[in-house]
């Protein structure tokens, strides 16, 4: 999978104060106030999102590096990160969009078997490990690579409503925003393909 490891916007005071009114460290002094880390990042999030009105992007970049700033980790020692999340609405069922991710050949890797247990190697520097595979339901595995960080996770599941089915793939612990975005933009190309497959 080809990413472009490219940040929407510079992650800088001066990028900050452009956009928001205010620098990083101007926010990171803001949450304090605000009760701090241990109040978690739905607290903050509706506190700036929400009453604040900050955009979104720079919602979720300035909680996930006043974290890191904080020193907030994780029991493997990395901070929280960034999660994205792609949708696409389909009017497919369930299982015919799992039919079309058990073919690996066209999203993920040639020679990967989408199974529990199975691992691939996309051939552009990502690996990882199927960790859980229920048909119509979840496919849940690893993502490593030059880019990455042990610990991240993808998540495909679906959900069907008003006779369309929603599909998320979520990409949990990326530790930078180019990281973030790039995989946002990479993911959000294949749910794309898969609509076109089930054209």
């Amino acid at each position: 999978m080809n990413v472009d490891y490219k940040s929407e916007c510079e992650v800088t005071s001066t990028a900050a104060k452009a956009a928001t009114g205010r620098t990083l460290d101007e926010w990171y002094a803001e949450l304090d106030a605000h009760g701090g880390p241990s109040v978690g990042r739905r607290v903050h999030t509706e506190y700036l999102f929400r009453q604040l009105k900050v955009d979104p992007w720079w919602t979720t970049t300035i909680i996930v590096e006043y974290e890191r700033a904080r020193g907030e980790f994780e029991k493997d020692g990395l901070p929280k990160g960034y999660n994205i999340c792609a949708t696409k609405a389909l009017t497919a069922e369930p299982a015919a969009i799992f039919e079309q991710f058990s073919d690996a050949s066209w999203w993920l890797s040639k020679d990967a078997q989408v199974v529990e247990g199975s691992t691939f190697d996309d051939g552009d520097g990502h690996k990882g490990v199927f960790k859980k595979v229920t048909a119509g339901k979840v496919i849940r595995f690893t993502w490593d690579g030059k880019n990455h960080h042990p610990g991240e996770v993808v998540e495909i599941k679906t959900t069907t409503s008003g006779g369309k089915t929603s599909v998320m793939m979520n990409h949990d612990r990326l530790q930078t925003r180019a990281a973030a975005d790039g995989m946002r933009a990479a993911w959000g190309l294949i749910l794309n393909k898969l609509k076109g497959r089930l054209s």
